[in-house]
């Protein structure tokens, strides 16, 4: 029974069909991939896509998707700092890509991103926690509160040709930031920016594939 229960702060490495926003609209063909920085995602890349047929990228500006709920965890002013982060670290790994236009156009591509959650889950369970003592510990401290938690952001983002109108590549990411002591413990976008960092460096990597 305790086992039972410690099993259930395991945290999904990746996105799970409950956990998509409906920015996207029909996730059905997304696949997971591991990226350059050795994450997994939920990824789609169209079999025809070539970045290079295009002349640069539209970057609209980062939202939330639905419009986020500040609480006691994360409060609005948070919520601004981890999208104003989000939006300028991203889009100056989009632009090692292509030139950023101003507007779309014909022959140009467009990023539509979302931040669709930002919250922390209890961490991953050690092998040393399957111990009868560790194991029914862990259980406790879980059940109060009190344990130790991930912090984490979904994004959800697609890459459309503009002249079709037809997406070319979409992504579901689930990103990891610092931890936090517990269950009650305030998020801050600093916690949150390291998760944003190793998305861009492996937006920057990305070779179309």
């Amino acid at each position: 029974m305790m086992l039972c229960l410690t099993l259930a702060g395991c945290s999904s490495k990746v996105a799970e069909n409950s956990d998509y926003s409906g920015f996207l609209g029909d996730y059905s063909n997304l696949k997971p991939v591991k990226t350059s920085s050795g994450q997994e995602v939920l990824r789609w890349v169209a079999p025809d896509f070539n970045i290079n047929k295009y002349k640069d990228i539209y970057f609209a500006p980062v939202v939330y998707y639905p419009p986020p709920r500040p609480d006691s965890r994360v409060s609005a002013a948070t919520l601004e700092q981890i999208r104003l982060y989000t939006e300028q670290r991203l889009k100056s790994g989009v632009s090692s890509h292509k030139p950023l236009s101003s507007q779309p156009h014909q022959g140009g591509l467009m990023l539509k991103t979302a931040i669709t959650a930002v919250s922390a889950e209890n961490k991953d369970i050690q092998f040393y926690e399957f111990l009868p003592v560790t194991a029914v510990v862990a259980g406790t401290m879980t059940v109060t509160g009190k344990r130790s938690q991930n912090t984490f952001l979904f994004i959800e983002a697609v890459l459309t040709d503009v002249s079709t109108n037809k997406p070319v590549v979409k992504v579901v990411r689930k990103a990891y930031g610092s931890r936090v002591s517990n269950s009650q413990a305030p998020i801050t976008a600093e916690d949150i920016k390291g998760a944003i960092d190793v998305m861009v460096a492996d937006v920057v990597d990305f070779q179309g594939q």
